[in-house]
């Protein structure tokens, strides 16, 4: 294990690509709560209605286990007093993951009022009910002559991935490492290859936890296999 924390898990794996990438594409097959219709009453803002029901559709909101058929509502009404007023995402309720995110500007005297109605979907058919994002890479394998042990300058320009022990050069993090070797034609010596392990992350937009995404992903997945065994049985 890489990284872990409650918004992004990163981890190397011997996994074959072809499942790597189905559990990535089966992200978007969780169920997740989201804003789906707007009915704005009022709207003095500079931005259009389509712009803000786009911004309320993108808020994080906590995944409340609800069948398909429910929905439930949240109200804004807002009104600009003497100074420029931010109107953050907490102002729809306790159902918002991050309440300090920006909605829109109002000015004195502006008005926003608006009811807005969360239903669950998958990411399948809006990248609104998406969870997150799950992307891999190969595992970087770096090598470095006996004589490139002194390109301190790697070690400046990326410092994620090399470091300085002493005097020479060592590799620091080869998961970090986004360069091939095109990138290393101005420092001979250095070698970088990829094996066929990947280096997998998981982030989330904070519905859930990085590591129940992957989990729920990788549900998702059985159950769609299932299926077509059912099918061609």
């Amino acid at each position: 294990m890489i990284e872990k924390t409650q918004e992004k898990v990163t981890f190397v794996s011997d996994m074959n690509v072809s499942l790597a990438n189905a559990i990535r594409r089966s992200v978007n097959e969780i169920p997740i709560l989201a804003v789906d219709e707007a009915d704005i009453y009022k709207n003095d803002s500079v931005l259009y209605d389509e712009i803000i029901a786009h911004r309320l559709g993108l808020i994080p909101l906590k995944n409340q286990k609800m069948k398909a058929d429910q929905t439930i509502e949240m109200k804004l009404k807002v009104k600009g007093k003497e100074e420029i007023r931010e109107i953050l995402a907490g102002e729809l309720g306790d159902s918002v993951v991050y309440p300090e995110m920006p909605i829109v500007l109002i000015g004195e005297g502006q008005e926003v009022e608006i009811v807005a109605r969360a239903k669950v979907g998958k990411g399948i058919t809006h990248a609104k009910f998406s969870p997150g994002i799950i992307f891999y890479k190969h595992l970087a394998k770096i090598k470095i002559a006996s004589d490139s042990e002194k390109q301190s300058e790697l070690a400046e320009i990326y410092p994620e991935v090399f470091e300085m022990f002493g005097e020479k050069l060592k590799v620091k993090n080869a998961a970090a490492c986004d360069l091939d070797q095109e990138d290393m034609k101005d420092y001979p010596g250095i070698t970088i290859v990829f094996d066929n392990n990947l280096v997998f992350t998981i982030e989330s937009w904070g519905q859930m936890d990085a590591k129940d995404m992957f989990a729920e992903a990788c549900k998702a997945l059985k159950g769609n296999l299932s299926e077509v065994s059912k099918v061609i049985k």
